[in-house]
């Protein structure tokens, strides 16, 4: 662990326990009738400190999943272009991501014969060329890392528009049965196959002509960060909110995910989530996490169980470098999930990784527009990619809803 990261672990933990400290009195001074503006000037100097520790909080919780998903895309990837067919196989690497850059700073005009034939078309019908697979690598790491329910949820990998994936339906009854006696077919267990199609995402970066001009301007850095940015955020809000028409389908949106509703219309509090906790088997909880925003994350740190300790904990902490939890479970922060309302869902909590799959098709089709931006002097780049998302388990993940 870097001395940077220890000496932030250091004074985070300082940091709340002066921020328990003056949320106590503030406690005290609303239970006595008094004015509470001193303390609150406080607790929100307090709080603007903790959150400046939280992007490092967020990256400690999600470093582990977020590695264990880019190496599975990355093998997926190898796999996909290695295949028979693939438009890949026989090109050199220097060949094609040159042949690429080509393209995309002067277009099909400014390739030679030998690096038009080294492109690969797209099979789609709007067109463009594939990515490399060197530039769909980078990308790919930039999405996870922006991506907070990426990092949760279990990913899979396709050169396909959609995947099969098996669905339960039932469970086999035991059946008590005396020692001669028939064991006749138990009923109720059966299992299907539920399709989970990749839906296509595009984006659009311009970039001037005179960028493009100069040798020394980095396109493909460009590109890419732009990319994996829009890409980031339109995935990071259908996978909470999607309605699964022609887009993922979010975890809210899941009728079948369980709904806990919180003792108050007008607030929740320490019982509510432990509530959450407890409404799911034990086997999903164990390895379950939060998912909410930070100005639900806000809330939940004043928040005590009635035993008078604190539901929130500042991990981050120096052995093993554990992060902070919420009731023993660690939390991710979306920028989607809704901010506490009447029948607001702005809670969920479940093991995700079990609860919730994300297929991700192994491919990227770039299509340069010198014309569309033509009168701003800039060229036009729309790139493509399918992305899916679906709960498949449902009884793994449960959301909190603010209603009496």
């Amino acid at each position: 662990m870097s001395e940077d990261i220890k000496n932030a672990i250091t004074d985070l933990g300082q940091t709340f326990n002066e921020f328990k400290k003056v949320n106590d009195e503030r406690l005290d001074s609303i239970e006595k009738g008094e004015g509470t503006a001193y303390v609150d000037e406080k607790m929100t100097k307090l709080e603007a400190k903790m959150d400046s520790y939280e992007d490092m909080n967020q990256k400690l919780t999600t470093a582990e999943a977020n590695a264990e998903n880019i190496k599975s895309q990355l093998d997926e990837l190898r796999t996909v272009v290695t295949r028979p067919n693939s438009g890949f196989e026989s090109k050199q690497v220097d060949e094609y991501l040159n042949a690429f850059d080509t393209y995309c700073r002067k277009g099909l005009e400014g390739l030679d014969a030998a690096e038009k034939k080294a492109l690969t078309v797209s099979n789609d019908s709007t067109g463009g060329y594939l990515a490399p697979p060197e530039y769909v690598q980078e990308l790919l790491k930039e999405i996870t890392e922006m991506s907070p329910i990426r990092s949760i949820s279990r990913i899979r990998n396709t050169s396909a528009r959609s995947v099969q994936i098996p669905k339960r339906e039932g469970t086999f009854a035991a059946q008590w049965v005396s020692e001669s006696g028939t064991r006749s077919e138990t009923t109720g267990y059966r299992v299907g196959l539920e399709e989970l199609p990749a839906h296509e995402l595009y984006a659009l970066v311009d970039i001037s002509e005179q960028d493009l001009e100069d040798s020394l301007f980095n396109l493909e850095a460009e590109m890419q960060t732009e990319f994996a940015t829009q890409f980031a955020v339109a995935e990071g809000a259908s996978f909470v909110n999607g309605t699964s028409v022609g887009q993922p389908e979010g975890f809210l949106q899941n009728g079948s995910v369980g709904d806990i509703a919180s003792g108050s219309n007008t607030a929740y509090d320490a019982d509510d989530l432990i509530g959450l906790v407890h409404s799911i088997k034990s086997d999903y909880s164990k390895n379950g996490t939060f998912v909410f925003n930070r100005n639900t994350l806000s809330n939940i740190r004043k928040l005590k169980d009635g035993a008078g300790q604190y539901v929130f904990q500042a991990g981050m902490s120096l052995q093993n470098g554990v992060t902070n939890t919420i009731l023993g479970h660690p939390y991710v922060e979306a920028t989607d999930m809704p901010n506490a309302a009447q029948d607001a869902s702005m809670i969920a909590f479940g093991d995700f990784r079990r609860g919730y799959m994300i297929v991700d098709r192994i491919a990227l089709a770039v299509l340069r527009d010198p014309f569309t931006q033509a009168t701003t002097g800039n060229v036009r780049y729309i790139a493509r990619r399918r992305v899916g998302g679906q709960v498949i388990m449902p009884e793994a993940i449960v959301k909190l809803t603010q209603k009496a």
